[in-house]
């Protein structure tokens, strides 16, 4: 082969790299924010319909493990895995556990207030993963050093975003022709007392979720077969959630699943909505928990337009603002820890002779 073809093949096998490790990581997680936003959307016309958020966890539960058994053996039939040890079954219990009580408190948050606002606070997972970094001490911190003064400072901004938003409702900036009433309003009192509690415990769902990337990361790593992972966090949290739901929930009317919207939103979350989980752990895997959590802020824009169009609600200023600072606050944390990245990667270069090859990142 000439040394011009060498350097052709080089060059296309550059690309596939880069295509591989850039670009389709990218792609996928764009697309699960918009299938999660999709997830919520139903659920809230479902349970405008008066589908329990309790019964609609444990049926998607039930779909996803149904669904994901035969992917797990046909996806990883060839693979070369370590040993299934009680270690990781284990680890993936305590992720169920760790899932369950944090969905039951979202879905509750969007129950009774909007997909709109869980994705704006959504954002606060970042700062939440960031600070659990630093108490975990999986965060080198260096106050004179401008990557961690950036990332203090996005995270303390994020934090008063998502305050404005659960305090602040403010005046609607888009009003349908017939606007919709919030869920269980004559429980709750008010619109405005129904935004403060499902934005708390949206706000409390998305810490727990900081938790659960940073724990699912290190289980990826240790296992590294997302579908067997995936199907067998599903059964654990069917197991885990039907006893629960059933106390919490016991009016046998409630779990009739009738062929209408609620139907849909089920098998929707438990095949389209769970097989995100299957994408953010192999990005957990290959690209890391703060990658994953890059591509929250794109679920605001998405969810505010399609509430409007498809569920009738009213985007508020309080929402927008608080969308806006936490947005903020999040890249000057991404920036700090690109900044930090660009540091260590040099100071790694200058102690290595230099390589003819690119590296992937995260490799």
């Amino acid at each position: 082969m000439t040394m011009k073809g060498k350097k052709r093949e080089g060059e296309m096998t550059m690309k596939g790299k880069y295509l591989e490790s850039e670009v389709l990581p990218f792609l996928v997680m764009v697309i699960v924010e918009i299938t999660n936003v999709g997830t919520s959307i139903l659920f809230k016309s479902a349970t405008k319909k008066g589908m329990s958020y309790l019964v609609f966890m444990v049926y998607s539960y039930a779909v996803s493990s149904l669904f994901f058994m035969p992917m797990a053996f046909l996806f990883h039939r060839k693979t070369d895995l370590p040993p299934f040890s009680r270690n990781i079954f284990g680890r993936i219990f305590g992720l169920a556990l760790l899932g369950f009580a944090s969905q039951m408190l979202g879905y509750k948050g969007i129950d009774i207030s909007d997909p709109t606002l869980g994705s704006a606070i959504s954002n606060l997972t970042p700062a939440f993963t960031f600070a659990l970094a630093v108490v975990f001490r999986m965060e080198n911190i260096s106050i004179r050093s401008a990557s961690t003064q950036a990332k203090v400072i996005g995270t303390i901004v994020s934090i008063s975003g998502a305050l404005i938003v659960v305090l602040y409702a403010g005046p609607p900036l888009l009003t349908p022709s017939s606007p919709s009433v919030l869920p269980n309003q004559a429980m709750i009192g008010s619109p405005q007392s129904g935004w403060v509690l499902g934005g708390s415990l949206l706000a409390v769902d998305y810490s727990l979720v900081a938790v659960w990337y940073i724990f699912q990361a290190r289980t990826a790593r240790k296992y590294p077969a997302e579908f067997v992972l995936v199907f067998i966090y599903n059964v654990c949290l069917t197991f885990i959630s039907a006893p629960v739901c059933l106390f919490l929930e016991p009016n046998s009317h409630r779990w009739e699943l009738r062929a209408d919207i609620a139907l849909v939103a089920v098998l929707y979350a438990g095949v389209i909505g769970a097989s995100g989980i299957v994408v953010h752990t192999w990005g957990l895997r290959v690209k890391g928990p703060v990658y994953v959590a890059s591509f929250r802020p794109l679920s605001i824009a998405i969810a505010a337009v399609m509430g409007v169009i498809f569920l009738g609600d009213s985007l508020y200023l309080g929402c927008v603002i608080g969308a806006i600072v936490i947005s903020v606050g999040f890249y000057v944390v991404m920036w700090g820890k690109v900044k930090e990245d660009m540091i260590e990667d040099s100071g790694a270069c200058s102690l290595e002779s230099p390589r003819p090859e690119n590296v992937p990142l995260l490799k």
